[in-house]
């Protein structure tokens, strides 16, 4: 009695499991210099650099620049310079929080027979000078001014003067300390679910970000320092931060902080550059009266200049280090890919990544830009005259140098990224040549696209 095979061992026309371990054996022994593939590890975490040479290399193109960093603060930093506050400058203004408890309409002033065109409101103090009084106050009903009601939690200024005349205060604007507060977790929670471990560390380096900015950028700037410089120093030291902090410290970490480092490079010297060309002053209307109050002169233009180099630096680390990880995989999915196959991959994935991150760019400066946009429409302006105008035309330096920065970004960053990839030991992995992260490594060195299914070939049945 012949004895049938067995039935769960498929037959093997080149597709067959016997048949995948001799290729893969033949292949070891054809190519034996090549890294072998074995272990449990996947390979998640960043891998130190293969050799002292990577690490020292690494080192010295980034140690100055993060001994610059240091340098800088200590030279910029206003020790020991007494800031003027609003009431050495002449403002005497302090916020009093207050509540609407009544609304009625009435005319602007007592003499006035005019009905309906002002608010009468009575609003409680809930601290201040007069806490738990209610005082009057008038405020237009103009297209131009907010809309109060009762229950309105509001905001007063109060000039110093008599604590109980009306007149000495004034209704500004609302509270809004506990929406604001409840947004802030409600984000803070998604960045933590979502990103555990590394979403909190992310947390805690926007906290430092918003320090440095605070506590040394704005400080340094109102002291007179060259708001350029004060803002490459400050730039410097919150990517050195933040990536650090979020990424660890690693050589994909220092790749990603490279590429930040020459792009932020880039952009500072463009916006230079065309902002002389094209004779930007950068005094609007916010700058000048900055100027007005302090009584002292700030370069407007450098302060232009100090906005486009912070404003680029959080798109620049989003891509930096989106196309340090995507080098990083894809010498983990094929780990005999040259340098010039590591760029030619990366380079692909950061047109996808670019173009998306420019229209972002773009867009955002342009909703922060809409209402002046809308007004420049409503002037009758040509499109040529509007582009030409201060206002309009230090938008489109920002944008475009910022955009220019962003995509010179990809190219330097995955350079650096294959250069470092190729010199990092082989990751390990359990499967050998037929599992989807082998298929898209040799789809990356091929520049193909990877089938991820196999189609297990059809059971011929006995005596066919």
């Amino acid at each position: 009695m012949n004895a049938r095979p067995p039935a769960a061992e498929p037959p093997e026309p080149g597709g067959g499991r016997r048949a995948r371990h001799r290729r893969a054996a033949d292949r070891d022994q054809a190519n034996p210099d090549a890294p072998q593939q074995h272990g449990h590890g996947h390979g998640h975490a960043p891998a130190e650099p293969a050799s002292k040479q990577v690490k020292r290399i690494l080192a010295i193109a980034l140690v100055p620049f993060a001994l610059a960093a240091i340098v800088g603060i200590l030279l910029l930093y206003p020790f020991g310079h007494h800031q003027r506050t609003g009431t050495d400058l002449g403002f005497g203004q302090y916020p009093v929080n207050a509540e609407v408890v009544s609304a009625a309409a009435g005319s602007c002033t007592q003499d006035s027979a005019e009905q309906g065109s002002c608010v009468h409101l009575g609003v409680r103090m809930q601290d201040g000078p007069r806490p738990d009084q209610t005082i009057q106050q008038v405020v237009p009903t103009d297209p131009g001014s907010p809309r109060f009601a009762v229950g309105d939690q509001v905001v007063l200024s109060y000039s110093g003067a008599d604590p109980a005349d009306p007149t000495s205060y004034q209704v500004v604007d609302f509270q809004r300390g506990t929406p604001l507060l409840v947004l802030a977790v409600v984000f803070a929670a998604a960045v933590i679910v979502l990103g555990r471990w590394q979403g909190f560390t992310a947390l805690i380096a926007l906290g430092l970000s918003l320090v440095v900015l605070i506590g040394f950028v704005l400080p340094a700037i109102l002291a007179g320092e060259d708001p350029l410089l004060v803002a490459v120093v400050g730039a410097g030291l919150i990517m050195f931060v933040v990536l650090y902090l979020t990424h660890g410290f690693s050589a994909r970490t220092s790749t990603a902080v490279l590429g930040t480092l020459l792009s932020l490079a880039l952009i500072g010297l463009l916006s230079t550059i065309f902002s002389a060309v094209t004779s930007l002053t950068g005094l609007d209307e916010d700058t000048a009266s900055l100027m007005g109050v302090l009584g002292a002169p700030i370069d407007a233009r450098g302060l232009l200049l100090a906005g486009i180099v912070i404003g680029a630096l959080g798109v620049l680390d989003d891509v930096t280090v989106t196309q340090t990880s995507a080098v990083w995989e894809l010498r983990r999915a094929n780990p005999t890919l040259s340098w010039r196959q590591l760029y030619s991959a990366g380079l692909r994935i950061g047109r996808d990544h670019v173009s998306s991150a420019v229209n972002t760019l773009v867009l955002a400066y342009a909703g922060a830009a809409l209402p002046m946009l809308l007004a420049y429409t409503l002037s009758g302006r040509t499109v040529g005259e509007i582009v030409s105008s201060q206002a309009v035309a230090q938008e489109v330096v920002r944008t475009l140098v910022g955009s220019i920065g962003l995509v010179a970004a990809v190219p330097i960053t995955t350079a650096i990224a294959a250069a470092v990839a190729i010199r990092e030991p082989a990751p390990v992995t359990r499967r050998s040549g037929s599992s989807v992260a082998d298929l898209v490594g040799r789809a990356a060195a091929t520049g193909a696209e990877a089938p991820t299914v196999r189609r297990r070939p059809p059971h011929r049945k006995p005596g066919r």
